[in-house]
């Protein structure tokens, strides 16, 4: 093998593919970055089993060869030779020559016959999605995910798709997030459970553009092939928790706030809840009136007052601030609808006037 590219595309390709390695592993090779010189491009591809992530680059292919080269190491040098026009030669006893301006690096590289190969996705089920709306699609769910170990179908985000529509859900035991999203084109019934780790670096990946992302699922695998870049994760087995039944099917208290006031003053109360157990902010509800409430170990107490307006009994509830603003973060609209039914129910946030999301909040108990 022996290729010629720049220095600035190849650390750029090196720090995306390297997404894909997770430092854990028991085989070194799987550490390492597999390089593919053929037809003008040098191919960067690199996988932990679970998550697998390939970056194309324009190259001079001087002779076609491929080989791993470990990966820390070639991302370490590489990213300080990103003004430099690259030579890499790959000699019969796999060591790798990497040449620069100013000098030469050599390192022993792994036989690609060591490598794992996973099987491409060639056709199967699917969708098709605009890449603006996934990437809001999975901002606007994956923080819902759970991070315990012991419930693994909760570490992804579950996708159902059907006709022209998809539904993102994630949940963690104390809050829910579903957003719905149109598809392209019609889609056979789908319904997968992803990877939160594979969602995240997916969407650093995608843009706010109108560009069509074709979603491919076939066996236990999902792949998303992007221009000169491909993802492609294995699935979460097991099934979802059902969580349509754990939202309300009618709430009795409903307020209409200004989202941005809301989460301005959740903002400010999160200084003195921050540290306390639950985060714990107060919301007390009275006629067209909420009243914000965080009160810290140290004495300090904070009180707002936000307009709204108001359709069923006054009630006082109490929630983790940072569940709250996590929701906050996500929603684009000026106004949002509250629901509530007591103050043990959990609270349910959605648009005034849609169906795009729903975001279920449990309250916390207040002594």
């Amino acid at each position: 093998m022996k290729v010629v590219c720049q220095g600035l595309e190849l650390s750029d390709a090196v720090i995306k593919v390297t997404k894909a390695i997770n430092g854990k592993s028991v085989s070194p090779i799987l550490d390492g970055i597999k390089l593919t010189a053929k037809d003008d491009c040098l191919t960067l591809f690199a996988t932990d089993l679970e998550l697998a992530i390939e970056k194309k680059i324009n190259a001079e292919v001087l002779v076609e060869g491929e080989t791993v080269v470990p990966g820390k190491f070639f991302g370490e040098l590489v990213k300080m030779l990103t003004n430099e026009q690259i030579e890499l030669t790959l000699d019969e006893n796999q060591k790798l020559k990497i040449k620069y301006t100013d000098g030469e690096v050599e390192k022993k590289c792994f036989s690609v016959e060591e490598y794992p190969e996973l099987q491409r996705i060639s056709s199967g089920g699917g969708f098709c999605i605009l890449a603006k709306e996934l990437k809001d699609l999975i901002s606007k769910t994956i923080f819902s995910v759970s991070v315990d170990e012991g419930r693994p179908t909760l570490k992804g985000c579950l996708f159902e798709a059907e006709d022209y529509t998809i539904s993102g859900v994630a949940l963690d035991g104390y809050r829910l997030a579903l957003v719905k999203k149109p598809l392209e084109q019609k889609a056979d019934k789908t319904s997968i459970i992803v990877p939160a780790r594979s969602l995240a670096e997916l969407s650093r990946f995608l843009d706010d553009s109108d560009d069509i992302i074709h979603v491919k699922v076939e066996n236990n695998f999902m792949m998303v092939d992007l221009e000169h870049t491909m993802i492609m994760t294995r699935l979460l087995s097991g099934d979802f928790i059902n969580y349509r039944q754990i939202i309300p099917g009618e709430c009795y208290t409903n307020i209409i706030i200004n989202k941005d006031q809301f989460k301005n003053s959740l903002d400010r109360a999160s200084i003195l809840s921050r540290g306390e157990k639950n985060n714990l902010v107060k919301l007390d509800i009275k006629e067209n009136v909420l009243y914000l409430i965080s009160n810290s170990d140290d004495g300090a107490n904070l009180k707002e007052s936000i307009a709204i307006n108001l359709s069923g009994k006054d009630m006082t509830i109490a929630f983790n601030s940072r569940y709250l603003l996590d929701c906050m973060k996500a929603i684009d609209d000026e106004f949002i609808k509250i629901n509530l039914n007591t103050p043990v129910n959990p609270c349910v946030i959605t648009p005034c006037d849609k169906e795009e999301y729903l975001y279920l909040i449990l309250p916390v108990r207040m002594v």
